[in-house]
Protein backbone atom coordinates (compact mmCIF):
# COMPACT_ATOMS: atom_id res chain seq x y z
CA UNK A 1 0.00 0.00 0.00
CA UNK A 2 1.24 3.53 -0.82
CA UNK A 3 0.37 6.79 0.96
CA UNK A 4 -0.23 10.38 0.09
CA UNK A 5 1.13 13.26 2.03
CA UNK A 6 -0.44 16.77 0.53
CA UNK A 7 1.21 19.77 2.70
CA UNK A 8 -0.23 23.08 2.61
CA UNK A 9 2.58 25.71 3.10
CA UNK A 10 2.09 29.26 3.50
CA UNK A 11 4.47 29.81 -0.12
CA UNK A 12 3.86 26.57 -1.40
CA UNK A 13 2.24 23.20 -1.56
CA UNK A 14 3.94 19.32 -2.07
CA UNK A 15 2.30 16.24 -2.74
CA UNK A 16 4.34 13.11 -1.91
CA UNK A 17 4.11 9.64 -2.53
CA UNK A 18 5.72 7.04 -0.13
CA UNK A 19 5.97 3.14 0.50
CA UNK A 20 5.02 2.17 3.93
CA UNK A 21 8.42 2.43 5.33
CA UNK A 22 8.73 6.14 3.98
CA UNK A 23 10.38 5.89 1.01
CA UNK A 24 9.63 8.76 -1.56
CA UNK A 25 7.85 7.08 -4.79
CA UNK A 26 7.84 10.99 -6.27
CA UNK A 27 6.51 14.48 -5.74
CA UNK A 28 5.37 17.11 -7.04
CA UNK A 29 5.45 21.34 -6.01
CA UNK A 30 3.97 24.11 -7.02
CA UNK A 31 4.78 27.59 -5.55
CA UNK A 32 1.97 30.59 -5.18
CA UNK A 33 1.94 34.20 -3.82
CA UNK A 34 1.24 35.87 -0.22
CA UNK A 35 -0.74 39.04 -1.44
CA UNK A 36 -0.22 41.86 0.70
CA UNK A 37 -2.94 44.58 -0.30
CA UNK A 38 -2.05 46.76 2.60
CA UNK A 39 0.74 46.88 4.86
CA UNK A 40 0.77 44.88 7.79
CA UNK A 41 -1.92 42.40 5.29
CA UNK A 42 -1.00 39.08 4.16
CA UNK A 43 -3.59 37.42 2.21
CA UNK A 44 -4.18 34.20 -0.22
CA UNK A 45 -6.67 32.95 -3.09
CA UNK A 46 -7.45 29.72 -1.51
CA UNK A 47 -8.96 28.56 -4.68
CA UNK A 48 -5.70 29.16 -6.72
CA UNK A 49 -3.74 27.05 -3.70
CA UNK A 50 -6.47 24.38 -4.14
CA UNK A 51 -6.18 24.28 -7.98
CA UNK A 52 -2.66 24.12 -7.65
CA UNK A 53 -2.68 21.45 -4.94
CA UNK A 54 -4.58 19.55 -7.41
CA UNK A 55 -1.91 19.97 -10.10
CA UNK A 56 0.70 18.81 -7.90
CA UNK A 57 -1.42 15.49 -7.08
CA UNK A 58 -2.18 15.32 -11.22
CA UNK A 59 1.79 15.19 -11.87
CA UNK A 60 2.35 12.58 -8.91
CA UNK A 61 -0.16 10.01 -10.39
CA UNK A 62 0.87 10.80 -13.80
CA UNK A 63 4.49 9.09 -13.05
CA UNK A 64 2.65 5.76 -11.74
CA UNK A 65 0.17 5.78 -14.18
CA UNK A 66 1.43 3.35 -16.52
CA UNK A 67 1.90 0.89 -13.84
CA UNK A 68 -1.58 0.62 -12.60
CA UNK A 69 -1.25 -2.23 -10.01
CA UNK A 70 0.73 0.43 -8.37
CA UNK A 71 -2.24 3.04 -8.77
CA UNK A 72 -4.56 0.70 -6.48
CA UNK A 73 -2.22 0.53 -4.10
CA UNK A 74 -2.56 4.28 -3.24
CA UNK A 75 -4.97 3.60 -0.35
CA UNK A 76 -5.58 7.06 1.65
CA UNK A 77 -4.32 10.74 1.62
CA UNK A 78 -3.50 12.78 4.38
CA UNK A 79 -2.94 16.67 5.29
CA UNK A 80 -0.18 18.70 7.01
CA UNK A 81 -1.48 22.59 6.40
CA UNK A 82 0.35 25.88 7.30
CA UNK A 83 -1.61 26.85 10.60
CA UNK A 84 -4.13 29.63 11.68
CA UNK A 85 -5.32 30.74 8.01
CA UNK A 86 -8.89 31.47 8.33
CA UNK A 87 -11.88 31.53 5.42
CA UNK A 88 -15.17 32.44 4.96
CA UNK A 89 -17.17 29.47 2.63
CA UNK A 90 -20.23 29.39 0.98
CA UNK A 91 -22.72 26.13 1.32
CA UNK A 92 -20.99 24.33 -1.55
CA UNK A 93 -17.49 25.09 0.08
CA UNK A 94 -16.52 28.08 -2.17
CA UNK A 95 -13.77 30.43 -0.33
CA UNK A 96 -15.79 34.16 -0.37
CA UNK A 97 -12.64 36.43 -0.17
CA UNK A 98 -8.83 35.68 0.56
CA UNK A 99 -7.98 33.65 3.37
CA UNK A 100 -6.14 35.78 6.31
CA UNK A 101 -2.78 34.12 7.28
CA UNK A 102 -0.97 33.59 10.23
CA UNK A 103 1.76 36.06 9.27
CA UNK A 104 -0.90 38.56 8.95
CA UNK A 105 -0.92 41.58 11.67
CA UNK A 106 -3.81 43.64 11.44
CA UNK A 107 -5.66 42.64 14.18
CA UNK A 108 -3.31 44.21 16.96
CA UNK A 109 -7.07 46.17 18.05
CA UNK A 110 -8.82 42.93 18.59
CA UNK A 111 -6.67 41.58 20.99
CA UNK A 112 -6.18 44.49 23.01
CA UNK A 113 -10.02 43.93 23.23
CA UNK A 114 -9.58 40.27 23.96
CA UNK A 115 -6.90 40.85 26.64
CA UNK A 116 -9.48 43.66 28.37
CA UNK A 117 -12.06 41.17 28.47
CA UNK A 118 -10.72 38.15 28.81
CA UNK A 119 -7.32 38.44 30.03
CA UNK A 120 -3.99 37.41 28.18
CA UNK A 121 -2.89 34.63 30.82
CA UNK A 122 -6.31 33.58 31.18
CA UNK A 123 -6.38 32.95 27.12
CA UNK A 124 -2.94 31.35 27.47
CA UNK A 125 -4.24 29.44 30.05
CA UNK A 126 -7.40 27.81 28.39
CA UNK A 127 -6.18 27.64 25.03
CA UNK A 128 -2.28 26.94 25.02
CA UNK A 129 -1.79 29.69 22.80
CA UNK A 130 -0.32 33.52 23.71
CA UNK A 131 -2.16 36.73 22.35
CA UNK A 132 -1.03 37.52 19.30
CA UNK A 133 -2.04 38.65 15.75
CA UNK A 134 -1.28 34.95 14.40
CA UNK A 135 -4.21 33.41 16.24
CA UNK A 136 -8.10 32.88 14.36
CA UNK A 137 -10.20 34.27 17.00
CA UNK A 138 -8.74 37.80 16.38
CA UNK A 139 -8.75 37.38 13.01
CA UNK A 140 -12.40 35.95 13.17
CA UNK A 141 -13.47 39.31 15.51
CA UNK A 142 -11.88 41.48 12.20
CA UNK A 143 -13.96 40.29 10.10
CA UNK A 144 -17.44 40.47 11.77
CA UNK A 145 -16.29 44.16 12.79
CA UNK A 146 -15.06 44.70 9.24
CA UNK A 147 -16.96 42.39 7.10
CA UNK A 148 -20.33 41.87 8.61
CA UNK A 149 -22.10 41.42 5.34
CA UNK A 150 -19.99 38.52 4.43
CA UNK A 151 -19.79 37.86 7.80
CA UNK A 152 -23.47 37.10 8.00
CA UNK A 153 -23.37 35.79 4.89
CA UNK A 154 -20.55 32.95 5.16
CA UNK A 155 -22.31 29.36 5.35
CA UNK A 156 -19.01 28.09 7.55
CA UNK A 157 -15.21 29.67 8.60
CA UNK A 158 -12.65 26.88 7.65
CA UNK A 159 -8.58 26.48 7.51
CA UNK A 160 -6.86 24.89 5.67
CA UNK A 161 -7.00 21.25 6.57
CA UNK A 162 -11.11 21.33 6.79
CA UNK A 163 -11.34 23.44 3.74
CA UNK A 164 -9.28 21.51 1.43
CA UNK A 165 -10.93 17.81 3.13
CA UNK A 166 -14.19 19.41 2.29
CA UNK A 167 -13.17 19.85 -1.41
CA UNK A 168 -12.32 16.54 -1.52
CA UNK A 169 -14.89 14.65 0.17
CA UNK A 170 -17.78 17.17 0.76
CA UNK A 171 -17.49 16.80 4.48
CA UNK A 172 -15.29 18.99 6.48
CA UNK A 173 -12.89 18.00 9.40
CA UNK A 174 -10.80 19.49 11.11
CA UNK A 175 -7.94 17.74 13.20
CA UNK A 176 -7.89 18.49 16.98
CA UNK A 177 -4.51 19.36 16.18
CA UNK A 178 -5.26 22.52 14.21
CA UNK A 179 -7.90 23.06 16.30
CA UNK A 180 -5.58 23.91 19.10
CA UNK A 181 -3.57 26.31 17.23
CA UNK A 182 -6.46 28.63 16.77
CA UNK A 183 -6.87 30.07 20.38
CA UNK A 184 -10.92 28.81 20.09
CA UNK A 185 -10.55 25.75 21.18
CA UNK A 186 -9.93 24.44 25.03
CA UNK A 187 -6.45 22.97 25.68
CA UNK A 188 -7.37 20.42 28.15
CA UNK A 189 -10.50 19.11 26.15
CA UNK A 190 -9.77 19.22 22.79
CA UNK A 191 -13.00 20.78 22.17
CA UNK A 192 -14.20 24.07 20.29
CA UNK A 193 -14.61 26.07 23.84
CA UNK A 194 -18.30 28.03 23.65
CA UNK A 195 -17.19 30.87 25.61
CA UNK A 196 -14.81 31.78 23.10
CA UNK A 197 -16.87 31.45 20.55
CA UNK A 198 -19.61 33.25 22.09
CA UNK A 199 -16.67 36.04 22.28
CA UNK A 200 -16.88 36.21 18.42
CA UNK A 201 -20.34 35.75 18.19
CA UNK A 202 -20.33 32.07 16.74
CA UNK A 203 -21.79 28.67 17.05
CA UNK A 204 -20.01 25.31 16.58
CA UNK A 205 -22.04 24.72 13.93
CA UNK A 206 -20.11 27.37 11.82
CA UNK A 207 -16.86 25.69 12.08
CA UNK A 208 -15.88 22.44 11.11
CA UNK A 209 -16.14 19.05 13.27
CA UNK A 210 -12.66 18.80 15.64
CA UNK A 211 -11.38 15.02 15.80
CA UNK A 212 -8.18 13.44 16.04
CA UNK A 213 -5.52 13.40 14.12
CA UNK A 214 -5.23 10.18 11.44
CA UNK A 215 -9.52 9.67 11.85
CA UNK A 216 -10.65 8.37 8.11
CA UNK A 217 -13.10 11.09 6.97
CA UNK A 218 -14.50 9.61 3.92
CA UNK A 219 -13.14 8.37 0.71
CA UNK A 220 -12.65 11.22 -2.21
CA UNK A 221 -15.39 11.91 -3.94
CA UNK A 222 -15.47 9.51 -6.84
CA UNK A 223 -15.27 12.41 -9.97
CA UNK A 224 -12.11 14.21 -8.39
CA UNK A 225 -10.35 11.05 -7.60
CA UNK A 226 -11.04 9.87 -11.90
CA UNK A 227 -9.94 13.99 -12.75
CA UNK A 228 -6.52 14.00 -10.50
CA UNK A 229 -5.78 10.11 -11.93
CA UNK A 230 -6.30 7.95 -9.28
CA UNK A 231 -7.08 4.10 -10.17
CA UNK A 232 -9.61 4.44 -7.15
CA UNK A 233 -10.59 7.02 -4.94
CA UNK A 234 -8.55 7.35 -1.72
CA UNK A 235 -9.56 7.50 1.63
CA UNK A 236 -9.40 11.22 2.84
CA UNK A 237 -7.70 10.81 6.63
CA UNK A 238 -7.07 14.06 9.17
CA UNK A 239 -3.95 15.43 8.74
CA UNK A 240 -3.16 18.39 11.60
CA UNK A 241 -0.44 21.58 11.76
CA UNK A 242 2.34 21.10 9.23
CA UNK A 243 5.12 21.33 12.06
CA UNK A 244 3.30 18.97 14.19
CA UNK A 245 3.16 16.80 11.25
CA UNK A 246 6.77 17.54 10.55
CA UNK A 247 7.55 16.57 14.20
CA UNK A 248 5.26 13.26 13.93
CA UNK A 249 7.67 12.39 10.38
CA UNK A 250 11.28 13.24 12.24
CA UNK A 251 10.28 10.85 14.95
CA UNK A 252 9.16 13.27 18.08
CA UNK A 253 6.84 10.53 19.31
CA UNK A 254 7.81 10.66 22.92
CA UNK A 255 8.23 13.48 25.52
CA UNK A 256 11.81 15.27 25.08
CA UNK A 257 12.41 14.86 21.87
CA UNK A 258 12.80 18.47 19.52
CA UNK A 259 13.23 19.52 16.10
CA UNK A 260 13.57 21.98 14.14
CA UNK A 261 12.30 23.45 10.93
CA UNK A 262 13.29 25.80 8.87
CA UNK A 263 10.86 26.07 5.76
CA UNK A 264 9.35 29.68 5.09
CA UNK A 265 9.27 30.43 9.00
CA UNK A 266 11.68 29.00 11.55
CA UNK A 267 10.02 26.45 14.57
CA UNK A 268 11.33 24.73 17.06
CA UNK A 269 8.85 21.69 18.46
CA UNK A 270 9.17 19.84 21.74
CA UNK A 271 6.92 16.72 22.25
CA UNK A 272 5.61 17.03 25.72
CA UNK A 273 3.38 14.41 27.53
CA UNK A 274 1.35 17.19 29.27
CA UNK A 275 -0.04 20.67 28.56
CA UNK A 276 2.43 22.96 30.37
CA UNK A 277 1.61 26.56 30.64
CA UNK A 278 4.14 27.64 33.24
CA UNK A 279 4.75 31.56 33.83
CA UNK A 280 8.33 30.97 31.45
CA UNK A 281 6.30 29.90 28.42
CA UNK A 282 4.12 32.48 28.97
CA UNK A 283 6.48 35.30 29.24
CA UNK A 284 7.75 33.61 26.00
CA UNK A 285 4.85 33.64 24.55
CA UNK A 286 5.45 29.76 23.82
CA UNK A 287 2.51 27.98 22.51
CA UNK A 288 1.86 24.58 23.57
CA UNK A 289 -1.10 22.48 21.02
CA UNK A 290 -1.90 19.47 20.69
CA UNK A 291 0.39 17.01 18.50
CA UNK A 292 -1.20 14.69 15.94
CA UNK A 293 -0.16 11.65 18.31
CA UNK A 294 -2.65 10.88 20.50
CA UNK A 295 -1.83 12.15 24.51
CA UNK A 296 1.14 14.36 23.38
CA UNK A 297 1.29 18.10 23.44
CA UNK A 298 3.87 20.82 21.78
CA UNK A 299 5.64 23.14 22.73
CA UNK A 300 6.53 26.06 19.44
CA UNK A 301 8.71 28.42 19.38
CA UNK A 302 8.56 30.71 15.90
CA UNK A 303 10.72 33.12 13.95
CA UNK A 304 8.31 34.30 11.38
CA UNK A 305 11.77 34.96 9.13
CA UNK A 306 13.23 32.17 8.48
CA UNK A 307 13.96 30.58 5.23
CA UNK A 308 11.50 33.60 4.08
CA UNK A 309 14.47 35.72 4.81
CA UNK A 310 17.01 33.74 3.05
CA UNK A 311 14.50 33.68 -0.24
CA UNK A 312 14.24 37.85 0.17
CA UNK A 313 18.15 37.73 -0.01
CA UNK A 314 18.21 35.51 -3.12
CA UNK A 315 15.56 37.45 -5.10
CA UNK A 316 17.00 40.92 -3.97
CA UNK A 317 20.57 40.10 -3.84
CA UNK A 318 20.75 37.58 -5.95
CA UNK A 319 19.16 37.83 -9.26
CA UNK A 320 22.04 37.12 -11.21
CA UNK A 321 22.52 33.41 -9.40
CA UNK A 322 18.75 32.59 -9.63
CA UNK A 323 19.52 33.17 -13.22
CA UNK A 324 23.17 30.69 -13.28
CA UNK A 325 21.15 28.54 -11.71
CA UNK A 326 18.27 28.21 -14.17
CA UNK A 327 21.00 27.70 -17.02
CA UNK A 328 23.02 25.73 -15.38
CA UNK A 329 21.27 23.40 -13.12
CA UNK A 330 22.80 23.99 -9.33
CA UNK A 331 20.80 25.17 -6.31
CA UNK A 332 20.63 28.98 -6.47
CA UNK A 333 20.64 28.61 -2.55
CA UNK A 334 23.95 26.33 -3.00
CA UNK A 335 25.21 29.08 -4.93
CA UNK A 336 25.05 31.37 -2.82
CA UNK A 337 25.99 30.10 0.36
CA UNK A 338 29.18 28.46 -1.32
CA UNK A 339 31.87 30.71 -1.03
CA UNK A 340 30.36 31.74 3.17
CA UNK A 341 32.99 32.01 5.22
CA UNK A 342 34.02 29.45 8.16
CA UNK A 343 34.35 32.25 10.88
CA UNK A 344 31.48 34.62 11.80
CA UNK A 345 31.00 37.72 9.93
CA UNK A 346 31.76 40.93 11.45
CA UNK A 347 27.70 42.04 10.83
CA UNK A 348 24.79 41.37 13.26
CA UNK A 349 21.51 41.14 10.97
CA UNK A 350 17.74 41.30 13.17
CA UNK A 351 15.99 38.79 11.37
CA UNK A 352 12.87 41.00 12.26
CA UNK A 353 11.14 41.68 8.70
CA UNK A 354 8.17 40.22 9.74
CA UNK A 355 7.87 41.84 12.74
CA UNK A 356 9.53 39.38 15.43
CA UNK A 357 8.15 36.09 16.52
CA UNK A 358 8.85 34.36 20.05
CA UNK A 359 9.54 35.27 22.80
CA UNK A 360 8.76 39.49 22.28
CA UNK A 361 5.98 38.90 19.84
CA UNK A 362 6.89 42.21 18.43
CA UNK A 363 4.46 43.00 15.43
CA UNK A 364 6.41 46.40 14.84
CA UNK A 365 9.61 45.25 15.07
CA UNK A 366 11.81 45.48 11.65
CA UNK A 367 15.09 43.89 9.99
CA UNK A 368 18.17 45.55 10.39
CA UNK A 369 21.54 44.87 9.29
CA UNK A 370 24.75 46.65 11.44
CA UNK A 371 28.37 46.70 10.96
CA UNK A 372 28.67 47.18 6.93
CA UNK A 373 31.33 48.49 5.51
CA UNK A 374 32.91 48.94 1.48
CA UNK A 375 34.69 45.68 2.09
CA UNK A 376 31.20 43.80 2.90
CA UNK A 377 31.05 41.06 0.43
CA UNK A 378 27.87 39.34 -0.83
CA UNK A 379 28.79 36.29 0.96
CA UNK A 380 29.10 37.86 4.05
CA UNK A 381 25.96 39.05 4.12
CA UNK A 382 24.60 35.95 2.80
CA UNK A 383 25.96 34.21 6.25
CA UNK A 384 24.75 37.20 8.43
CA UNK A 385 21.14 36.35 7.10
CA UNK A 386 21.83 32.64 8.21
CA UNK A 387 23.74 34.05 11.73
CA UNK A 388 20.49 36.25 12.75
CA UNK A 389 18.41 33.78 12.10
CA UNK A 390 19.89 31.20 14.28
CA UNK A 391 20.74 33.82 17.06
CA UNK A 392 17.35 34.30 17.13
CA UNK A 393 17.22 30.39 17.27
CA UNK A 394 19.28 30.49 20.25
CA UNK A 395 16.97 33.10 22.12
CA UNK A 396 13.71 30.63 21.73
CA UNK A 397 16.44 27.71 22.98
CA UNK A 398 17.46 29.19 25.88
CA UNK A 399 13.76 30.13 27.54
CA UNK A 400 12.76 26.37 26.97
CA UNK A 401 15.48 25.44 28.79
CA UNK A 402 15.06 28.15 31.20
CA UNK A 403 11.03 26.74 31.44
CA UNK A 404 12.66 23.20 32.55
CA UNK A 405 12.38 21.78 28.83
CA UNK A 406 15.51 19.93 28.29
CA UNK A 407 16.59 19.78 24.68
CA UNK A 408 19.86 17.34 23.97
CA UNK A 409 19.32 17.68 20.33
CA UNK A 410 17.68 19.12 17.77
CA UNK A 411 16.51 16.87 14.41
CA UNK A 412 16.34 19.22 11.58
CA UNK A 413 14.02 19.17 8.80
CA UNK A 414 12.58 21.29 5.79
CA UNK A 415 14.41 22.86 3.21
CA UNK A 416 17.04 24.80 5.34
CA UNK A 417 17.86 21.44 6.58
CA UNK A 418 19.48 20.32 3.29
CA UNK A 419 22.20 22.98 3.88
CA UNK A 420 25.23 21.65 5.53
CA UNK A 421 26.75 24.97 6.35
CA UNK A 422 23.41 25.97 8.12
CA UNK A 423 23.15 22.65 10.25
CA UNK A 424 26.70 23.10 11.24
CA UNK A 425 25.98 26.70 12.04
CA UNK A 426 22.92 26.32 13.84
CA UNK A 427 24.81 23.74 16.19
CA UNK A 428 27.96 26.26 16.99
CA UNK A 429 25.51 28.97 17.62
CA UNK A 430 23.45 27.07 19.96
CA UNK A 431 25.94 24.29 21.38
CA UNK A 432 23.28 21.63 20.86
CA UNK A 433 23.94 18.81 18.27
CA UNK A 434 21.51 18.64 15.31
CA UNK A 435 21.24 15.78 13.35
CA UNK A 436 19.56 15.28 9.63
CA UNK A 437 17.14 12.43 8.77
CA UNK A 438 17.70 10.84 5.91
CA UNK A 439 13.52 12.92 5.00
CA UNK A 440 14.22 16.02 5.39
CA UNK A 441 10.45 16.82 3.67
CA UNK A 442 9.09 15.60 7.23
CA UNK A 443 5.76 17.16 6.99
CA UNK A 444 4.57 15.06 4.13
CA UNK A 445 5.57 11.85 5.88
CA UNK A 446 3.97 12.95 8.59
CA UNK A 447 0.95 13.17 6.78
CA UNK A 448 1.07 10.24 4.98
CA UNK A 449 1.77 8.43 8.00
CA UNK A 450 -1.57 9.84 9.84
CA UNK A 451 -3.13 8.85 6.02
CA UNK A 452 -1.86 5.65 7.02
CA UNK A 453 -3.50 5.30 10.23
CA UNK A 454 -6.74 6.21 9.02
CA UNK A 455 -6.60 3.26 6.53
CA UNK A 456 -6.27 1.21 9.71
CA UNK A 457 -2.68 -0.20 8.09
CA UNK A 458 -1.33 -0.08 11.73
CA UNK A 459 -2.53 0.86 14.68
CA UNK A 460 0.61 1.66 16.68
CA UNK A 461 1.23 5.17 14.68
CA UNK A 462 4.18 6.16 17.76
CA UNK A 463 6.09 2.93 16.83
CA UNK A 464 5.85 3.13 13.15
CA UNK A 465 7.13 6.79 13.00
CA UNK A 466 9.82 6.17 15.17
CA UNK A 467 10.90 2.95 13.00
CA UNK A 468 10.90 4.67 9.85
CA UNK A 469 13.35 7.76 10.90
CA UNK A 470 16.67 6.99 9.71
CA UNK A 471 19.41 9.86 10.93
CA UNK A 472 21.87 10.27 8.50
CA UNK A 473 24.60 12.76 9.63
CA UNK A 474 25.29 14.58 13.50
CA UNK A 475 26.31 18.44 13.52
CA UNK A 476 28.36 18.52 16.84
CA UNK A 477 29.14 22.22 17.62
CA UNK A 478 32.27 23.45 16.38
CA UNK A 479 34.33 24.33 20.37
CA UNK A 480 36.65 27.37 18.66
CA UNK A 481 33.64 28.32 16.64
CA UNK A 482 31.28 28.11 19.12
CA UNK A 483 33.20 30.23 21.76
CA UNK A 484 33.49 33.29 18.77
CA UNK A 485 29.94 32.58 18.36
CA UNK A 486 29.18 33.63 22.45
CA UNK A 487 31.00 36.89 21.84
CA UNK A 488 28.56 37.50 19.09
CA UNK A 489 25.49 36.10 20.70
CA UNK A 490 26.20 38.60 23.30
CA UNK A 491 26.35 41.37 21.07
CA UNK A 492 22.83 40.04 19.13
CA UNK A 493 20.88 40.40 22.67
CA UNK A 494 21.48 44.30 22.62
CA UNK A 495 20.60 44.67 19.28
CA UNK A 496 16.51 44.20 19.48
CA UNK A 497 16.48 46.08 23.06
CA UNK A 498 18.59 49.13 21.60
CA UNK A 499 16.92 49.36 18.23
CA UNK A 500 13.67 48.79 19.18
CA UNK A 501 12.57 52.07 20.40
CA UNK A 502 13.45 53.73 16.60
CA UNK A 503 12.29 50.38 14.93
CA UNK A 504 8.63 51.55 16.28
CA UNK A 505 8.98 55.04 15.01
CA UNK A 506 10.64 54.16 11.60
Amino acid sequence: MRLIGLDIGTTGCKAALFEEDGTLVGSARREYAVDIPQPSWAEQDAELVWRLAQDALREVIAGIAEDWACGDEIEAIGLSVQGEAVMPVDAAGLALRPAILGMDTRTSPQNRRLVEQLGARALFDQTGMPVHTINTLPKLLWLREHEPALWSSADRFLLYEDYIINKMTGQAAISRCLASRTQLCDLHTGAWDETLLGTVGLTPERLAPVTESGRPVARMRTDLAADLGFARPPLVVTGGHDQACGALGVGLTQPGLAMVSTGTAEVVEVALGAPVVNETLYEGNISIYAHTVSGLHLAMTLNHSGGLLLRWFRDTLGKDVVEHAIASGPDPYDLLLADVPEDPTGLLLLPHFAGSGTPTFDTASKGAILGLTFGTTRSEMAKAVLEGVTFELRTNLDLLQTAGIAIDELRAIGGGARSDVWLQLKADITGIPVVKPRLTDAACWGAALLAGAGAGRRDDLAIWASEAVHLERRFEPNARRSAQYEDRYALYTEVYPTLAPLLHRA
